[in-house]
């Protein structure tokens, strides 16, 4: 699976640019240049299929934290304002061709609620519907996302779109990741994924964590059973991305657990109702 490379190519972020006006024109650009680069390889490898990933990035604005500390009830942002431009992106990344819609690095669980409903809408109004992936962020080493979710929360506060996968992205390295994968794979009635940095950025920007390292890492979360689908997120190259996929090779995915029927309701903690 490839993304498109379009993490910030919604209206909202395109507007410190002044680029707004031409969001969904660069969502269907680069939906089709993904789509082309698939393809071609698929046709060299044609029992190794390749896939194409809508990338809708969180914005760099927060539905549901106030960036004036003078001011906690103050928002930059409406949840509207996020459906509108998370529309607009959907329908070019459509347009565009991609295979699945993936919602990700989200550290604001609002916005991705926003994300997906306008995913839904956009569906209902081109008459389509494509798998969607939703991969979060932990923000610090207390394993809770920006707003304070904690990972198995957030699962149940995304559970209503029936995503094809849930998961987490970005964040740390692997090694301090392993925690909140495995909260999610224990809860999670659908596939997980995960697709950690290189570590963290060291003083000169660069992440230090080498392929092997990594896919070792890795290699252990799939041995557990803990995953479905892998790859690598900041510091990242080709040379990690092959060390992952001959690591994990050896091993099934996770089994997708069958979750008992029950109220789950999440606020920053997931609460159960037995």
């Amino acid at each position: 699976i490839i993304e498109t490379n379009t993490f910030n190519s919604q209206a909202i972020s395109q507007a410190d640019y002044g680029l707004e006006d031409i969001a969904e024109e660069m969502n269907v650009a680069a939906a089709k240049l993904a789509r082309e680069a698939a393809d071609a390889w698929t046709k060299k490898t044609p029992a190794n299929p390749r896939f194409v990933a809508g990338a809708i990035g969180p914005t760099n604005r927060t539905a549901s934290i106030s960036p004036d500390v003078n001011n906690p009830g103050f928002r930059n942002v409406s949840f509207d304002a996020l459906v509108e431009a998370y529309a607009t992106q959907t329908r070019g990344l459509i347009e565009g061709g991609v295979d699945t819609i993936l919602i990700e690095t989200v550290f604001d669980t609002l916005n991705a609620k926003a994300a997906g409903f306008a995913v839904e809408q956009v569906f209902d109004g081109m008459g389509v519907e494509l798998p969607i992936m939703i991969s979060g962020t932990i923000t610090d080493l207390s394993g809770r996302n920006l707003s304070g979710q904690t990972p198995e929360a957030f699962w149940y506060s995304m559970q209503h779109l029936e995503p094809f996968s849930i998961g987490l992205n970005c964040s740390f390295g692997a090694e301090q990741l392993r925690s909140s994968v495995a909260d999610i794979a224990a809860a999670a009635d659908t596939l997980v994924s995960v697709y950690p940095n290189a570590g963290l950025p060291n003083e000169m920007g660069g992440y230090d964590e080498s392929p092997e390292f990594m896919a070792g890492l890795l290699e252990e979360w799939a041995k557990d059973g803990l995953i479905n689908i892998v790859g690598g997120c900041c510091g990242t190259t080709p040379d990690h991305i092959r060390a992952i996929a001959e690591a994990v090779s050896k091993y099934l995915p996770r089994h997708v657990p069958e979750v008992a029927h029950k109220m789950r309701l999440s606020g920053l903690e997931p609460f159960v109702h037995e």
